[in-house]
């Protein structure tokens, strides 16, 4: 796809991979893009290995097929590095996020010699710093929009209010802890070099 990012998130059932894939879609709609977000779907069963994709544009999107060459993987549980090929057409160009405790250092011999940018973050910290609970989706999701620069990180935060506000209207908790788990999501990529794929 020509003026686009294609993104694609690797997660297992349960851990909100679809979610944020949808969610992010619908944030960069909010902010004028063109979008699309879907899941691919296999064995429906909490822990099963998923697959879910984001489309965004600033020109309409003529194109509708799963993702084959993406510019951004999101690998939400890293052990899927032993299982799946996370790495399987990412652009060089591109890169690939995953959550996990490890150095970008310690996690490259499990990307198949994948030479483009490697980022990780600890978002199962992150989310029960923030949470109370492991749910690394919502860090996961601020470290796509960091790491692409699909859109700015105040437009991602206010839209992210709106959409947590008319979600969880009767839990402000839950809103206020995801919105601290963006924060220091962005907090963290703010401190790296990151190299923008989009």
């Amino acid at each position: 796809m020509n003026n686009g990012l294609e993104i694609r998130w690797h997660g297992r059932g349960g851990q909100g991979a679809k979610t944020a894939a949808l969610l992010l879609a619908d944030v960069a709609f909010k902010t004028g893009q063109y979008v699309q977000g879907f899941p691919e779907y296999g064995p429906e069963r909490m822990g099963a290995p998923i697959t879910a994709y984001n489309r965004i544009s600033k020109t309409p999107i003529r194109v509708h097929s799963n993702i084959y060459t993406p510019d951004l993987v999101i690998v939400v549980d890293e052990t899927l590095l032993h299982s799946v090929d996370v790495t399987a057409g990412l652009k060089e160009s591109g890169a690939i996020i995953i959550n996990t405790s490890k150095s970008t250092k310690e996690i490259l011999p499990l990307l198949n010699g994948y030479r483009g940018n490697v980022y990780t973050v600890d978002a199962r910290h992150i989310s029960v710093d923030a949470l109370g609970k492991n749910f690394p989706n919502s860090p996961m999701l601020a470290a796509a929009v960091a790491v692409s620069g699909v859109m700015e990180r105040e437009a991602f935060m206010n839209e992210m209010w709106a959409s947590y506000r008319h979600k969880f209207a009767k839990k402000p908790e839950v809103i206020e802890g995801n919105m601290k788990a963006l924060s220091m999501t962005f907090d963290v990529f703010e401190k790296k070099d990151v190299k923008k794929s989009a």
